[in-house]
């Protein structure tokens, strides 16, 4: 049997051997680990992609947007559906006054263009009337305008209409106590009758060269005359009134009398304050999120025609007058752009302003809920930026815990490989773990089985002489290793102590143990040993000590072997 298997140095060789080859067990363990948490921080964040983690701003926010739109389209749909209707209940009852004051004043309805003395009574008559339907509706004003002028000898005549335009100056209608009423357009002598103010604006006639509220429900009114008035009442896109900067929707119905003759409009409106108040939106996440009303026209929405509703700087992100073109994504917001390049993201719903049958059904009306580019990348940017920052954490959790864990599992092989590196392995204490533990007590127990079976074959003279003989034959360099070897260095430390690499030393050993005859260093250890002994025993002969009878160590033939000096 080859014992070279069975010693501590030879597994004390192959382990320094592995060392100097390739890496320490320590660190190939820290990487089994670390590629064991890397591999598991690659499927969590694998799983977290595929089941939309990593988008789930988008998704909850579009949630939240959705949200917003359906509260948003049913509360202007409820408001404008009832305005609609309380447009159309003031044009009956308006009419039938208007009529039943013209009869009294002896004033053809048809003819009203001919009796512009008699226009300021018939309108004074109606504002109890005006000024009750205000107070009543959710609006902001109301109107009413005749198609006749005071004055048909103007050159502007042809475009300026009498009429009375009342507006609450108060802009949250539903909690205001007491309505700041103005009027707007009328004759001043209504103002000072009833206590109101003008407006700074005032004007006595309504100039109607640019509206559409006058002049659409009177033409549709003439058109479709089987139509009923529910039929017939028009909304106009927010448009500014002329001479002012106030922003208003304008629900308009024509006045009919009992006849058929289309006499004029009426109507109320809703102030861009007002709605802004009425539709803010309730969430708090994007603080430039807004909702708008507008007209739809193909694929865009124009929004210098919209009502909007959201933070002060909603006009100063939406500044350009050039339409939103609409885009689908097919997984999530719609995207909004303009020419200027703003983007926005958001949701929308068709708004029925009209039933069907009506003049204006072909109208369409949108309610968007619309958030700006920027503020939804940089959201979900944050919100993913947070979870990167977790999953790095963890990562560095395990990659402490993975050092942590290599250091403590190899800490008693560590130990068990000093221990076998020690001379006497049967005094060795235990590591504790039963692996290392048991592989001590073998090399002990294989090792002492050799030496003893070393000792007991018959070492010849000529052997010994042949060994020490073949000492002559190493170079300088090799004497060194050997005088080391002898010493009970390991080719690693001899390594360490002549500053050589371990190929060197390995060289040399070879060398060494084919000058010698030997195959191993337990080998050569084996012939230092039995020459130390031999050494011992001359010296203790020289002194008069006398070895016990007992004793293995008696002389042999070699006791007139000279000393070995290394």
């Amino acid at each position: 049997m080859n014992t070279r298997w069975l010693t501590k140095d030879y597994v004390i060789e192959r382990f320094e051997s592995s060392v100097e080859s390739g890496l320490p067990l320590g660190i190939r363990l820290f990487l089994l680990l670390l590629v064991l948490v890397i591999t598991i921080m690659l499927g969590v964040i694998a799983i977290l992609i595929i089941t939309g983690t990593f988008t789930a701003g988008v998704s909850e926010s579009e949630k939240l947007v959705e949200n917003e739109l359906n509260h948003a389209a049913a509360e202007i749909s409820q408001q404008y559906g009832e305005l609609s209707v309380q447009t159309i209940e003031f044009s009956k009852q308006l009419s039938q006054n208007i009529e039943k004051t013209a009869q009294q004043l002896g004033v053809p309805i048809a003819k009203l263009e001919e009796h512009p003395d008699r226009l300021e009574e018939i309108i004074a008559a109606q504002f109890d009337q005006a000024y009750f339907s205000l107070q009543k509706s959710k609006s902001t004003g109301v109107f009413f305008i005749l198609d006749a002028t005071v004055n048909p000898r103007l050159n502007n005549a042809n475009y300026s209409r009498a009429g009375l335009y009342l507006k609450n100056m108060e802009p949250n209608i539903i909690s205001a106590s007491t309505p700041n009423i103005i009027v707007f357009r009328g004759f001043p002598s209504i103002g000072r009758i009833n206590s109101l103010s003008l407006d700074t604006q005032w004007k006595m006639e309504f100039d109607v060269r640019q509206a559409p509220y006058y002049h659409l429900p009177m033409e549709a009114a003439r058109l479709h005359q089987e139509l009923p008035l529910s039929r017939l009442y028009y909304w106009t896109p927010a448009t500014t009134l002329p001479d002012t900067s106030d922003e208003v929707m304008i629900c308009s119905v024509p006045l009919i009398d009992s006849q058929g003759n289309v006499f004029g409009v009426c109507g109320f409106d809703v102030s861009g304050m007002f709605f802004k108040l009425s539709h803010m939106p309730h969430q708090t996440v994007f603080n430039r999120l807004f909702c708008v009303l507008a007209p739809q026209t193909g694929s865009t929405l124009n929004l210098n025609q919209s009502m909007v509703s959201g933070g002060y700087s909603v006009r100063n992100i939406i500044q350009s007058n050039s339409p939103l073109i609409i885009k689908e994504n097919k997984r999530s917001f719609y995207s909004y752009r303009q020419s200027n390049n703003s983007a926005f993201w958001g949701l929308h719903t068709p708004v029925r302003l009209y039933p069907e049958g009506s003049a204006f059904a072909n109208e369409k009306w949108l309610a968007a809920v619309l958030i700006p580019e920027e503020d939804l990348v940089a959201s979900v940017a944050k919100l993913n930026v947070l979870l990167i920052s977790l999953l790095s954490i963890l990562v560095l959790l395990g990659i402490g815990a993975s050092l942590f864990i290599s250091q403590r599992f190899l800490r008693p092989i560590s130990k068990g490989l000093e221990i076998i590196k020690s001379d006497d392995l049967s005094r060795a204490p235990l590591t504790k773990v039963p692996e290392i533990d048991d592989l001590i007590s073998y090399l002990a127990t294989h090792n002492q089985e050799l030496y003893e079976s070393a000792r007991e074959k018959n070492f010849s003279i000529s052997i010994l002489d042949e060994f020490v003989n073949n000492t002559d034959k190493l170079s300088p360099s090799e004497r060194s290793v050997y005088n080391l070897y002898a010493q009970g260095y390991t080719a690693k430390e001899i390594a360490d102590s002549l500053f050589l690499s371990i190929n060197t030393i390995k060289t040399h050993t070879k060398h060494i143990y084919t000058k010698l005859n030997i195959n191993s260093r337990e080998e050569l250890l084996l012939y230092v040993n039995l020459l130390e002994e031999i050494s011992n025993y001359q010296e203790s002969i020289a002194d008069g000590v006398e070895p016990p009878e007992n004793s293995s160590e008696k002389p042999t033939a070699v006791d007139c072997l000279p000393p070995f000096t290394q």
